[in-house]
Protein backbone atom coordinates (compact mmCIF):
# COMPACT_ATOMS: atom_id res chain seq x y z
CA UNK A 1 0.00 0.00 0.00
CA UNK A 2 1.20 3.48 -0.87
CA UNK A 3 -0.43 5.12 2.19
CA UNK A 4 0.88 3.70 5.46
CA UNK A 5 0.06 4.28 9.11
CA UNK A 6 2.97 4.44 11.56
CA UNK A 7 2.46 4.59 15.35
CA UNK A 8 -1.20 5.58 14.90
CA UNK A 9 -0.30 8.40 12.49
CA UNK A 10 -2.02 8.05 9.13
CA UNK A 11 -1.25 10.42 6.26
CA UNK A 12 -4.01 12.94 5.56
CA UNK A 13 -4.80 13.56 1.91
CA UNK A 14 -6.61 16.61 0.60
CA UNK A 15 -9.11 16.55 -2.25
CA UNK A 16 -8.13 15.06 -5.62
CA UNK A 17 -4.67 13.85 -4.49
CA UNK A 18 -2.82 11.33 -6.64
CA UNK A 19 -0.32 8.93 -5.04
CA UNK A 20 1.20 6.39 -7.39
CA UNK A 21 0.83 2.82 -6.07
CA UNK A 22 4.62 2.38 -6.13
CA UNK A 23 5.21 5.44 -3.92
CA UNK A 24 5.24 5.38 -0.10
CA UNK A 25 3.59 8.05 2.05
CA UNK A 26 4.01 7.15 5.72
CA UNK A 27 3.19 8.62 9.13
CA UNK A 28 2.52 12.23 10.05
CA UNK A 29 2.10 13.59 6.53
CA UNK A 30 -0.48 16.04 5.17
CA UNK A 31 -0.85 16.45 1.39
CA UNK A 32 -2.86 19.49 0.27
CA UNK A 33 -5.53 19.49 -2.42
CA UNK A 34 -4.44 18.50 -5.94
CA UNK A 35 -1.00 17.22 -4.87
CA UNK A 36 0.69 14.47 -6.83
CA UNK A 37 3.24 11.88 -5.71
CA UNK A 38 4.81 9.97 -8.59
CA UNK A 39 6.40 6.50 -8.95
CA UNK A 40 8.95 5.39 -6.37
CA UNK A 41 8.78 8.63 -4.34
CA UNK A 42 9.05 8.22 -0.56
CA UNK A 43 7.53 10.70 1.92
CA UNK A 44 8.37 9.46 5.41
CA UNK A 45 7.01 11.42 8.36
CA UNK A 46 7.88 8.95 11.07
CA UNK A 47 9.52 11.16 13.74
CA UNK A 48 8.49 14.70 12.73
CA UNK A 49 5.62 16.06 10.59
CA UNK A 50 5.71 16.62 6.85
CA UNK A 51 3.34 19.18 5.33
CA UNK A 52 2.97 19.68 1.57
CA UNK A 53 0.82 22.50 0.20
CA UNK A 54 -1.83 22.44 -2.50
CA UNK A 55 -0.92 21.74 -6.13
CA UNK A 56 2.60 20.59 -5.26
CA UNK A 57 4.18 17.69 -7.11
CA UNK A 58 6.79 15.19 -5.91
CA UNK A 59 8.42 13.52 -8.90
CA UNK A 60 9.70 9.99 -9.44
CA UNK A 61 12.33 8.67 -7.06
CA UNK A 62 12.38 11.64 -4.70
CA UNK A 63 12.91 11.15 -0.96
CA UNK A 64 11.27 13.50 1.54
CA UNK A 65 12.19 13.02 5.19
CA UNK A 66 12.65 14.87 8.46
CA UNK A 67 15.43 15.29 11.02
CA UNK A 68 14.66 13.54 14.28
CA UNK A 69 15.00 15.26 17.66
CA UNK A 70 17.99 14.02 19.61
CA UNK A 71 21.08 15.06 21.56
CA UNK A 72 22.67 16.76 18.53
CA UNK A 73 19.48 18.54 17.44
CA UNK A 74 17.07 18.85 20.39
CA UNK A 75 14.03 20.03 18.37
CA UNK A 76 14.68 18.15 15.16
CA UNK A 77 13.45 19.54 11.83
CA UNK A 78 10.05 18.87 10.28
CA UNK A 79 9.65 19.17 6.51
CA UNK A 80 7.46 21.93 5.08
CA UNK A 81 6.75 22.33 1.35
CA UNK A 82 4.58 25.25 0.21
CA UNK A 83 1.97 25.51 -2.52
CA UNK A 84 2.63 25.22 -6.27
CA UNK A 85 6.01 23.57 -5.70
CA UNK A 86 7.53 21.21 -8.26
CA UNK A 87 10.01 18.75 -6.73
CA UNK A 88 11.95 17.26 -9.64
CA UNK A 89 12.99 13.64 -10.16
CA UNK A 90 15.36 12.08 -7.61
CA UNK A 91 15.38 15.07 -5.26
CA UNK A 92 16.19 14.71 -1.56
CA UNK A 93 14.44 17.08 0.85
CA UNK A 94 15.57 16.53 4.44
CA UNK A 95 14.18 18.53 7.36
CA UNK A 96 13.95 21.77 5.40
CA UNK A 97 11.36 24.43 4.55
CA UNK A 98 10.31 25.41 1.03
CA UNK A 99 8.04 28.38 0.37
CA UNK A 100 5.44 28.72 -2.36
CA UNK A 101 6.18 28.56 -6.09
CA UNK A 102 9.54 26.80 -5.89
CA UNK A 103 11.10 24.60 -8.56
CA UNK A 104 13.63 22.05 -7.30
CA UNK A 105 15.64 20.64 -10.19
CA UNK A 106 16.37 16.96 -10.71
CA UNK A 107 18.81 15.39 -8.29
CA UNK A 108 19.04 18.42 -6.00
CA UNK A 109 19.57 17.92 -2.26
CA UNK A 110 18.23 20.33 0.35
CA UNK A 111 19.50 19.64 3.86
CA UNK A 112 18.43 20.07 7.48
CA UNK A 113 17.23 23.49 8.57
CA UNK A 114 17.63 25.05 5.12
CA UNK A 115 14.99 27.65 4.25
CA UNK A 116 13.93 28.36 0.69
CA UNK A 117 11.74 31.45 0.31
CA UNK A 118 8.93 31.86 -2.26
CA UNK A 119 9.69 31.95 -6.00
CA UNK A 120 13.08 30.27 -6.12
CA UNK A 121 14.57 27.93 -8.72
CA UNK A 122 17.19 25.43 -7.54
CA UNK A 123 19.12 24.02 -10.48
CA UNK A 124 19.46 20.29 -11.10
CA UNK A 125 22.19 18.61 -9.06
CA UNK A 126 22.54 21.47 -6.57
CA UNK A 127 23.28 20.98 -2.86
CA UNK A 128 21.70 23.35 -0.35
CA UNK A 129 23.73 22.89 2.86
CA UNK A 130 22.24 22.68 6.36
CA UNK A 131 20.86 25.98 7.65
CA UNK A 132 21.28 27.87 4.36
CA UNK A 133 18.63 30.48 3.45
CA UNK A 134 17.75 31.07 -0.22
CA UNK A 135 16.04 34.43 -0.71
CA UNK A 136 13.10 34.95 -3.04
CA UNK A 137 13.41 35.78 -6.71
CA UNK A 138 16.66 34.06 -7.67
CA UNK A 139 18.11 31.05 -9.45
CA UNK A 140 20.53 29.07 -7.29
CA UNK A 141 22.98 26.45 -8.51
CA UNK A 142 26.06 24.49 -7.58
CA UNK A 143 27.51 22.32 -4.86
CA UNK A 144 27.32 24.06 -2.46
CA UNK A 145 24.56 26.21 -3.90
CA UNK A 146 25.21 29.88 -4.74
CA UNK A 147 22.94 32.64 -6.00
CA UNK A 148 23.38 32.82 -9.78
CA UNK A 149 21.00 35.58 -10.96
CA UNK A 150 17.57 37.13 -10.60
CA UNK A 151 14.64 35.25 -12.10
CA UNK A 152 13.08 36.53 -15.30
CA UNK A 153 9.36 37.25 -15.54
CA UNK A 154 9.02 34.21 -17.81
CA UNK A 155 10.62 32.01 -15.14
CA UNK A 156 8.31 33.45 -12.48
CA UNK A 157 5.34 32.52 -14.67
CA UNK A 158 6.66 28.97 -15.00
CA UNK A 159 5.95 28.14 -11.32
CA UNK A 160 2.17 28.18 -11.75
CA UNK A 161 2.39 26.66 -15.23
CA UNK A 162 4.36 23.69 -13.88
CA UNK A 163 2.02 23.23 -10.90
CA UNK A 164 -1.07 23.38 -13.12
CA UNK A 165 0.48 21.01 -15.66
CA UNK A 166 0.97 18.35 -12.97
CA UNK A 167 -2.54 18.96 -11.64
CA UNK A 168 -3.90 18.20 -15.13
CA UNK A 169 -1.69 15.12 -15.48
CA UNK A 170 -2.60 13.67 -12.08
CA UNK A 171 -6.29 14.24 -12.94
CA UNK A 172 -5.79 12.03 -16.00
CA UNK A 173 -4.21 9.35 -13.82
CA UNK A 174 -7.10 9.58 -11.34
CA UNK A 175 -9.61 9.23 -14.19
CA UNK A 176 -7.90 6.01 -15.22
CA UNK A 177 -7.93 4.89 -11.55
CA UNK A 178 -4.15 4.57 -11.44
CA UNK A 179 -3.62 5.98 -7.93
CA UNK A 180 -5.29 6.99 -4.75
Amino acid sequence: MAIRTFQDMTPQLGERVFVDPSAVVLGDVVLGDDCSVWPQAVIRGDMQPIRIGARSSVQDGSVLHITHAGPFNPQGWPLQVGEDVTVGHNVTLHGCTLGDRVLVGMGAIIMDGAQVEDEVIIAAGSLVPPGKRLVSGFLYLGNPVRQARALTEQERGFFRYSANNYVRLKDQYLLEDLGR
